[in-house]
């Protein structure tokens, strides 16, 4: 059996990446702070996954103001969730084939 390696997305090859995906897959958006206080990462570690994201257009970045207080959420567009989920796919596809 083929393995569907050209399926997996260097994009979730980090785990904070994988983990931003799930979390965002599964909620209509998340802010930045609680998704730090969550995945017990740096500001900057996690700005720079953010970034990689957006970049590829996985997900949005909405700015807003919370009274004076900046808020920024995160949220999967339908071309994340896509990729994400045929990441999924390949993986479990690999992880069947891979048993005896």
């Amino acid at each position: 059996m083929k393995i569907p390696f050209e399926k997996l997305d260097k994009a979730f090859e980090n785990r904070v990446r994988l983990q931003i995906m799930s979390v965002l897959v599964v909620n209509d958006r998340y802010d930045f702070n609680s998704l730090k206080e969550l995945l017990a990462v740096t500001d900057g570690n996690l700005a720079s996954h953010l970034k990689g994201l957006e970049k590829e257009e996985y997900i949005l970045v909405n700015k807003s103001f919370l009274g004076r207080k900046p808020n920024t959420n995160y949220v999967a567009t339908a071309k994340g969730k896509q990729a994400f989920k045929q990441h999924l796919d390949a993986l479990e596809q690999f992880i069947k084939s891979t048993k005896s």
